[in-house]
C-alpha cells in the first residue's frame, strides 16, 4: 500500500497559512498611502489555489496523517471544498466594498484566511486537542473582525460580545474534552468510540457529551444559546457577517456530525431527542423574533437561527441518511446565506447607512439586478422549489420522517409557513413602486465591481445548480456520509450504508 505524505493530508490548510504569511509580510512592506487592494486578489488566489488542493485530496486514499489526528476522506474534502467556496466569496465580496482608505485592509484579508485555517483544520481533525486548536484558530479571527469597523460604537461591542460568549462556548467544549479523557484516557475519537461503552465512570461519558454540545450550540447560534447572534450581526460589518454566519457553522456542524455519529454512537438514545428539542425551539425562536424585526441584520441573523433549527432536524435521520440531508443542508444554506448579505452589502453600504428594510423599498427599481438577487435569494431561504433551500428542507425533514421524527418534521414545515411571512415581506418591499416624494432623498443605485460581480456569479450558480440538479452535491453527500461511520461493527447504531440509496431520487455513487 502506497504511503501518502501526511503534508498532502492538511495540503489546503498549508497553502492557506502560506497565503496569510505572504499577506502579512506584503502588508509591512507596502508603503502606508499605497492601496491594499492587490492584497485582497492574493488572497483570494491562494483560496482558489486551496480549493484545487481540495478537489485534488479527491485522487488520494482514505487516511489519516501526523501520527492519527488529521484524516483526510470524502466527508472532511466535502466540507473543506465548501469552506473554501464560501471564503472565496467573501474576499470577493470584501474587495470592491471596503473603503480604500481602511485601516489595516491587508491584515482584514489574512484574518479571513488565517481563519479559514481553523475552520478547514476543524473538520479533518479526529484528535479533540488539535479540535480545540482548530476551534480557536477560527475563532479568533472572527472575534478580531467583528470589531473591524472600530469608528462605530457598534463593532466593538460586537466583537467583545462575541469574545466573550464564544469564549464561554469553547469553556465548556474544553470542559467536555477534559471529562471524555478521564472516562477513557485519550483524546482521539476512533479511540474514544471504542473505550466510551465500556468506560467505568458512565456519567463523566454522559456529562462530556452534554458539555460539548452545549460548546457546538454556541457556535452555530442555536437556541437557547443564540444571544450573541443578533448584536453581532448587526455591528460587524456586513462582507464579515456573510462569513460568520455560514463558514464557521460549517465547520461546527462537520464537527457535531463526527460527535454524534463517529464518537458517540453508542449515545444515540441520548443525544437525539436533545438535538430534536434543541431544533424545535431554534426554529420556532428564531422564526417568532424574526418576524418582529425591522433592521434587515437582525432580521437575517434571527433567520439563521431557525435554519440551525432546520439542519438539527436531519440529526433525527438514520445514519448515513441523515449525514447526508445535514451536510447538503450546510452547502444550501451556505449559497443562499452569502449570496443575500452580498446583496445587503451593496446596497446598505460599508457603513451600512440604510440598515431597515423600508431602506429597500423599490430596490427593484433603482437597480434591475440587485433587486431581482434580493427577491432570489429570499425565495430561496424561504424553500420554494428549484432553488437550493427547497432541497435543502426537503431532504432534512425527509430524512428527520424516515428516522421517525414525523412530528419534528411537521414543526419544521409549519415553521417554513411562519418564516414565509418575513421573507416575502422583505422581498414585496423590494418589488414595490416607490411613491413619489420631493422631500425624500433617494438612495444612489449600488454599483457592482469585477469583484462582487464574480461573488454574485458564484453565489447564484451555486444555489441554482442545487436547486434544479440537486443530486450532483447529494451524491457526493452521500460518498461522505459512508465515510463517516462508527469504527466498530458492534457499535454501529446506523443504518447500512445502502440506505444511502433511499434519499429520493439520488442513487448513492457506487464505492
Amino acid at each position: 500500500m502506497t504511503t501518502v505524505p501526511s503534508v498532502y493530508r492538511i495540503l489546503p490548510e498549508v497553502i492557506l497559512t502560506l497565503t496569510g504569511v505572504i499577506i502579512m509580510l506584503a502588508e509591512a512592506s507596502l508603503p502606508p498611502r499605497r492601496s491594499r487592494t492587490v492584497l485582497g486578489w492574493v488572497a483570494a488566489a491562494g483560496t482558489t489555489l486551496a480549493l484545487w488542493a481540495s478537489l485534488w485530496q479527491f485522487s488520494l486514499p482514505p487516511g489519516t496523517g501526523y501520527f492519527g489526528t488529521v484524516e483526510t476522506n470524502s466527508f472532511t474534502i466535502f466540507f473543506h471544498v465548501l469552506i473554501c467556496g464560501i471564503v472565496l466569496v467573501a474576499l470577493l465580496l470584501s474587495i470592491d466594498t471596503l473603503p480604500k482608505d481602511s485601516h489595516h485592509q491587508g491584515e482584514f484579508y489574512a484574518l479571513i484566511v488565517f481563519g479559514a485555517v481553523g475552520m478547514c483544520l476543524l473538520t479533518s481533525a479526529v484528535e479533540l486537542l488539535l479540535v480545540f486548536v482548530a476551534l480557536e484558530i477560527s475563532s479568533i479571527s472572527t472575534y478580531v473582525l467583528a470589531g473591524y469597523r472600530k469608528h462605530t460604537g457598534r463593532g466593538p461591542e460586537a466583537a467583545i460580545k462575541y469574545f466573550l460568549l464564544g469564549s464561554f462556548a469553547t469553556a465548556f467544549l474544553l470542559y467536555g474534552i477534559a471529562l471524555i479523557f478521564g472516562a477513557t484516557g485519550t483524546t482521539s475519537i476512533y479511540k474514544i468510540a471504542h473505550l466510551a461503552a465500556t468506560a467505568p465512570n458512565h456519567l463523566f461519558v454522559l456529562a462530556a457529551l452534554a458539555m460539548m454540545l452545549v460548546g457546538i450550540f454556541f457556535k452555530v447560534s442555536a437556541a437557547p444559546f443564540h444571544v450573541w447572534t443578533p448584536d453581532v450581526y448587526e455591528g460587524a460589518p456586513s462582507p464579515v457577517v456573510a462569513l460568520m454566519s455560514t463558514a464557521p457553522k460549517v465547520a461546527a456542524f462537520a464537527f457535531l456530525l463526527r460527535i454524534v455519529y463517529e464518537m458517540f454512537p453508542m449515545l444515540h438514545s441520548t443525544w437525539a431527542p436533545l438535538l430534536w428539542i434543541v431544533a424545535v425551539v431554534s426554529m420556532t425562536v428564531g422564526n417568532l423574533a424574526a418576524l418582529r424585526q425591522r433592521d434587515v441584520k437582525r432580521m437575517l441573523a434571527y433567520s439563521s437561527i431557525a435554519h440551525a433549527g432546520y439542519l438539527l432536524a436531519a440529526f433525527a435521520g438514520i445514519g448515513a441518511i441523515g449525514i447526508a440531508a445535514a451536510s447538503f443542508y450546510t452547502a444550501a444554506y451556505a449559497a443562499m446565506n452569502v449570496g443575500i448579505f452580498a446583496v445587503v452589502t451593496l446596497v446598505g453600504g460599508y457603513n451600512e447607512e440604510l440598515p431597515m428594510i423600508d431602506n429597500y423599498r423599490g430596490l427593484i427599481y433603482r437597480s434591475p439586478l440587485l433587486g431581482s438577487l434580493l427577491i432570489f435569494f429570499l425565495i430561496s431561504l424561504t424553500g420554494i422549489p428549484f432553488t437550493s433551500g427547497f432541497f435543502g428542507k426537503f431532504y432534512a425533514f425527509t430524512a428527520a420522517v424516515q428516522g421517525g421524527a414525523v412530528i419534528l418534521a411537521l414543526i419544521g414545515l409549519l415553521n417554513s409557513g411562519l418564516a414565509a411571512g418575513y421573507y416575502l415581506r422583505f422581498a414585496l418591499v423590494a418589488a414595490q413602486r416607490p411613491q413619489p416624494n420631493p422631500d425624500e432623498v433617494v438612495p444612489p443605485k449600488p454599483q457592482i465591481g469585477v469583484a462582487v460581480g464574480a461573488a454574485l456569479l458564484l453565489a447564484v450558480a451555486s444555489t441554482l445548480i442545487m436547486g434544479i440538479i440537486p443530486n450532483t452535491v447529494l451524491r457526493v453527500a452521500q460518498s461522505a456520509s459512508n465515510d463517516l461511520q462508527p469504527p466498530m461493527p458492534q457499535m454501529q447504531i446506523s443504518a447500512p450504508v445502502s440506505a444511502a440509496v433511499h434519499m429520493p431520487q439520488s442513487p448513492a455513487p457506487p464505492r
